[in-house]
């Protein structure tokens, strides 16, 4: 059993489960993930990309990936390859082979004949501007275009013309002869087909007029099958043209249903203004951890588990609503939680030399691996005389609520001794640089009866700890809603990223692969970068905190 089965129906399940008891489509459900080849996929893909997969799944039907690759001016090979890598990672796999709508680029141009034929399309001259002039307004009706009456031999003649390259690009369109005065304005005599003259990374130089997404997407549907053509609710407005190029045409109807597109808060989920983020060179690129596009999500350390449950969670409805940061945060935190090694490694080190620990012993202290789990088994840390401990865990003077170590304050190492601070070093600028610390011998691995101590802090054994650079990262966007503002750079956060040079951490980390990830105790959840870390060179990306800070941001209106 699949965790869908569990849940109640959504609205989309519920049409299905309506079709298939009446037969509908002979008891097929066929599905299909149709991206744009224009940019990386984003966490907005993902919920489609989960719910296409997993309704074919849940039915015994199949999914196709689909490349609607109509607009080759902006499409690139790199594109395909990461949107695949995409859908794989993500634990799903398409049916039969990959499919690109310029598989179908002969079809459409005999179906684009066969609506010239019939008089219900033609070849209009009119220039871009001339044509949002005509098109009217939401209060206004369109005017038809001067080109509208040309006769069905002309626009033959035209159309063809187009196709062997004889005119510029924007000397004329292929428009449907629908409704100019239509109150929903995709269908004022839609574009069908424009002049490009582009080279196309699937067709090379066959083509020089290419069809718009609303012709090909829904011929595409057709062509191959699909009984549920699942779309985000912007398209609504355009299934009257969906259904009226299938009617016009007499072939297989697949059936649109729109769902509410997943708008998460402080977070970009629109491709062009991701590309202008990579482009203007504000990230690092499309994989930047700090980027929401599932690739810049899987070098963060999120899990193919974790997305897919924040898929699950937020559901599927029509109501368009942004899903809070901590939602996505918790489905991470929750998938790690269970299944992360425990490690320790000291963000911003502080030195302790324990005075009273013989200068020459290393001694093997045993850790486990996972408290919750003991399938997960221990480890064994070096401990030393020379040990770091986080800048952040002393204090010389605190009240009872700090936890940690003050001067002449006693606490445990986590696995290890209690330690008692008996002097502080400093520099000439009066920063702290050391610490001398006193340890009980009787102490490993537990505390004397009646000795109360103030809390347990991690530590690494200086002598051992590796150094490794860690980035720590925040969210992108410092406004809830980045999408809605004009100039998206304006709503970039300066403190998004973080990077620790001079990190410590244990030494059983040397050999860790890429995207491995980690529980740094007491500090947060981190993997290994897949880019920059080497084993000379060891970098961890933080994932995600151990609590959630997003509650407490707001509340204290840092949002």
């Amino acid at each position: 059993m699949t965790d869908i089965e569990e849940k109640p129906l959504n609205f989309i399940r519920r049409i299905i489960e309506k079709d298939l008891a009446a037969n509908k489509n002979e008891g097929r459900v066929v599905t299909r993930f149709p991206p744009e080849p224009n940019g990386f996929l984003h966490i907005g893909h993902a919920k489609s990309i989960c719910l296409n997969f997993g309704i074919a799944e849940h039915y015994q039907g199949s999914c196709n990936l689909r490349f609607d690759d109509t607009n080759p001016a902006k499409e690139e090979q790199q594109y395909i390859d990461a949107i695949q890598e995409d859908v794989r990672w993500l634990g799903f796999q398409w049916q039969d082979q990959i499919r690109h709508a310029s598989h179908y680029f002969d079809q459409f141009y005999e179906f684009a004949l066969g609506l010239i034929q019939g008089g219900k399309a033609y070849i209009c001259s009119l220039s871009a501007q001339e044509t949002r002039e005509y098109r009217g307004s939401l209060t206004e009706p369109g005017r038809n275009s001067p080109y509208r009456d040309r006769s069905v031999e002309e626009n033959l003649d035209l159309f063809a013309r187009m196709k062997a390259g004889e005119f510029d690009e924007g000397a004329h369109v292929l428009r449907a002869k629908i409704d100019m005065a239509s109150s929903n304005m995709n269908m004022r005599d839609p574009t069908l087909y424009r002049i490009r003259k582009v080279i196309h990374h699937q067709t090379g130089d066959a083509w020089c007029v290419y069809p718009m997404y609303d012709y090909a997407h829904c011929i595409s549907d057709a062509i191959e099958g699909i009984t549920h053509s699942l779309c985000t609710l912007e398209f609504e407005d355009h299934r009257p043209l969906y259904d009226w190029i299938l009617n016009q045409l007499d072939i297989a109807h697949p059936q649109q249903i729109e769902f509410s597109r997943l708008e998460l808060e402080y977070t970009i989920t629109s491709k062009r203004k991701l590309n202008q983020l990579v482009v203007d060179q504000c990230v690092s690129g499309w994989d930047d951890p700090r980027m929401p596009t599932i690739a810049g999500l899987r070098r963060r350390g999120y899990t193919p588990a974790a997305l897919r449950d924040f898929c699950e969670r937020i559901g599927v409805t029509k109501s368009e609503n942004r899903v809070e940061m901590s939602v996505l945060e918790n489905c991470i935190r929750e998938d790690l939680g269970a299944r992360a090694p425990r490690v320790m490694g000291v963000l911003r080190p502080l030195k302790i030399v324990i005075e009273n620990y013989p200068e020459d012993q290393v001694e093997d202290v045993v850790a486990s691996n996972h408290p919750q789990d003991e399938s997960m088994g221990t480890r064994t840390l070096p401990f030393a005389r020379e040990i770091y401990i986080e800048q952040d865990d002393f204090r010389e003077q605190a009240n009872r609520k700090f936890k940690r170590l003050v001067l002449e304050g006693e606490v445990r190492l986590r696995h290890a001794y209690v330690i008692k601070c008996e002097s502080v070093i400093e520099d000439g600028e009066g920063n702290i640089v050391e610490l001398r610390c006193s340890y009980d011998k009787d102490t490993l691995g537990k505390n004397p009866e009646g000795r109360k101590v103030r809390g347990v802090i991690h530590w690494v054994s200086a002598q051992h700890a590796l150094d490794a650079e860690v980035r720590l990262y925040d969210r992108l966007c410092n406004v809830p809603n980045p999408g809605a503002e004009e100039d998206i750079v304006e709503t970039l956060n300066p403190d998004s990223l973080e990077t620790l040079l001079n990190c410590k951490v244990e030494p059983g980390l040397a050999k860790a692969a890429a995207w491995t990830a980690y529980q740094f105790e007491r500090v947060g959840y981190f993997c290994v970068d897949s880019k920059d870390s080497t084993e000379q060179a060891m970098v961890f990306n933080r994932t995600v905190g151990l609590k959630d800070s997003w509650a407490k941001m707001v509340s204290k209106g840092k949002s």
